[in-house]
């Protein structure tokens, strides 16, 4: 029975890729997912939808944009669509939670994110007594500002409050408001804050190791992709090719990416480009060790340390492993 299995997914695989080379394709399956940003690190989710990727591997995708892992979680276990882009810190809190998800990869295994602060901050000591702007609780920039703030020596929540304010558009009124002198943004931002009096105060490219975080995660409920393997693997080779096109498609991508967007500032998108283009993982398997930091987090939070989590509990990304043992990788990166 094994051999037979083994057989059949080997001639599933040639064929698949005789398509491919002929350019015929497949019959078209519905699928609705989400994205959490519009920012660069998420940019192969729309440059996919852009250029006809999802069509391309048999999907008629209707792509969402949820702003937040936090909120796409709950889009998630809803059910009101079925694979979302969510952090791993965002993962490591739902599945603490009760909540039956699993990241099927990884297309950013770091935390590329910048502190933004005040002109008139110039030392870590001046951030204290003073608050730092999130969008959400448990979302990525919560995440990074704990990680930003504690690079600076200081103790987030005791040393400097953490608001949870909103998306970056709320963040940066806030900002311009005075009511937070701070907020962690995507590489690049501190170029849209023109008129305000701003600096980056500190980014996680200045420390020593990179922090290892499952950033840009496509992630789905357990039971759907037990049911549904063959529609997540289109899924993943359409990111996957959409990521190719970001890495060596400089121009073309930042024109998407400004359209995704809506921002036309050219030191901005330059900026942006330039970071995420050296991050993206060429084969995306999600990072074990920042999904622990993470599992360990949220345990330590809902006050369940030692519950025995762990982070292949939470990865399944065999698919990208297949994909790769397959040569699709190689094929489009030739």
């Amino acid at each position: 029975m094994r051999a037979t299995m083994t057989l059949n997914r080997w001639m599933g695989s040639v064929l698949l890729a005789l398509l491919l080379d002929h350019g015929q394709s497949f019959a078209q399956e519905r699928l609705k997912i989400s994205y959490s940003s519009v920012d660069a690190p998420n940019a192969n989710w729309y440059i996919a939808e852009n250029n006809r990727l999802y069509q391309k591997y048999g999907l008629e995708v209707e792509l969402v944009f949820i702003p937040t892992s936090t909120t796409n979680v709950t889009a998630l276990v809803a059910g009101s669509v079925k694979v979302g882009n969510i952090s791993g810190g965002s993962i490591a809190n739902a599945v603490v939670g009760g909540a039956n998800l699993v990241a099927v990869g990884c297309f950013i295994n770091t935390l590329p994110y910048e502190l933004i602060v005040h002109e008139s901050i110039r030392t870590a000591q001046q951030l204290k007594g003073k608050s730092v702007g999130i969008s959400r609780i448990g979302s990525s920039s919560d995440v990074a500002a704990r990680v930003l703030l504690k690079g600076l020596g200081l103790e987030p929540d005791k040393d400097v409050a953490i608001l949870q304010v909103g998306g970056s558009g709320e963040r940066a009124a806030a900002f311009a408001t005075g009511k937070i002198v701070a907020f962690p943004s995507p590489p690049g931002t501190i170029h849209l804050t023109k008129g305000m009096a701003s600096r980056t105060l500190i980014t996680t490219a200045d420390f020593s190791k990179s922090y290892p975080f499952p950033y840009v995660c496509p992630t789905t409920p357990k039971s759907y992709l037990s049911s549904n393997r063959d529609t997540v693997k289109r899924l993943l080779m359409a990111l996957i090719e959409a990521t190719h096109f970001f890495k060596t498609r400089k121009e073309e991508s930042k024109k998407i990416f400004a359209k995704y967007s809506r921002q036309s500032n050219e030191a901005y998108l330059e900026s942006a480009y330039q970071t995420i283009a050296k991050l993206f993982e060429r084969v995306p398997l999600a990072t074990r060790e920042g999904m622990e930091v993470q599992i360990n987090e949220a345990l330590a939070s809902a006050r369940k340390a030692g519950a025995g989590l762990k982070a292949e509990d939470i990865i399944d990304d065999r698919l990208v492993v297949e994909l790769e043992k397959e040569g699709f990788i190689e094929r489009i990166y030739k």
